[in-house]
């Protein structure tokens, strides 16, 4: 599919880069062939992939780390698939790695993104105005992040958070 529905709300304006399996395959058998927490992971439902999370590091040296998600198809979008996988991520990812945030950096033309984000009590750290430029317009670029102990505050005190099912 040359120009999927998704890639309107990933970050449209980074040209989207097409590779055969073979080749995804690959680099995702490299990324998880490491002794580290790997990078990356697919989101699975019903034994079809739907989707995929991320992280990567801002700046390994001070442990800034962002992540990210992609749901693909739209009929996964606005279901909880996103809340979830990302809240599954999340805790993973404050259990595996020797860090104290966890951040997410948006854009303001990815309502889903944002709300989703809020739903997982990430705060608003930074926007920074009208900074992206698509189709015409100017949007600004949305900053949020959670630091581990409201992450755990928010286990504690959300027993969605703990079940390991539906996070919305």
């Amino acid at each position: 599919m040359e120009d999927p529905e998704w890639k309107k709300y990933d970050a449209p304006y980074y040209p989207l880069e097409f590779c055969t399996f073979e080749k995804f395959s690959k680099r995702m058998e490299e990324k998880m062939n490491v002794t580290d927490v790997p990078s990356q992971m697919i989101i699975e439902y019903q034994g079809q992939i739907i989707g995929m999370v991320s992280y990567y590091w801002e700046d390994k040296r001070t442990r800034w780390l962002e992540i990210g998600i992609v749901i693909y198809s739209p009929e996964h979008w606005n279901g909880g698939f996103g809340t979830e996988a990302l809240s599954l991520w999340i805790d993973y990812l404050f259990e595996n790695l020797t860090i104290e945030r966890v951040g997410l950096t948006t854009w303001s033309g990815n309502p889903r993104m944002i709300r989703c984000a809020e739903k997982l009590g990430m705060r608003l750290e930074g926007r920074m105005r009208k900074c992206r430029y698509y189709n015409g317009e100017y949007y600004d670029s949305i900053r949020m992040g959670i630091l581990r102990e409201e992450w755990d505050e928010l286990k504690k005190n959300n027993p969605l958070f703990n079940s390991h099912g539906r996070t919305s």
